[in-house]
């Protein structure tokens, strides 16, 4: 579990997928240690939303108001195939 820390902690988005290839186990290890350190309060979900500007430097108003969201804020093609995210609670 402190190898899949390590890796978290480098910054680097990585999947499931690929943290068990790193890690030399299943993606079902990886699944469950992960659930794990949320459990524990190590780690958390992000959460993204694609409604409303997040308060980037990206515009001055946020939410546009063409119902738009900020192109600062959102990858090109929105969060729609990014998959789960997760960080390391300080």
């Amino acid at each position: 579990m402190e190898q899949l820390l390590e890796l978290l902690k480098d910054g680097h988005a990585r999947t499931t997928k690929l943290l068990a290839m790193e890690l030399h186990t299943s993606e079902e290890d990886v699944s469950r240690q992960m659930e794990y350190l949320e459990n524990m309060g190590i780690i958390k979900r992000v959460i993204f939303s694609s409604k409303g500007c997040s308060g980037c430097s990206g515009c001055s108003s946020g939410s546009h108001s063409d119902g738009h969201t900020c192109k600062g804020c959102l990858p090109q093609d929105g969060f729609q195939n990014m998959g789960q995210m997760w960080e390391v609670v300080k």
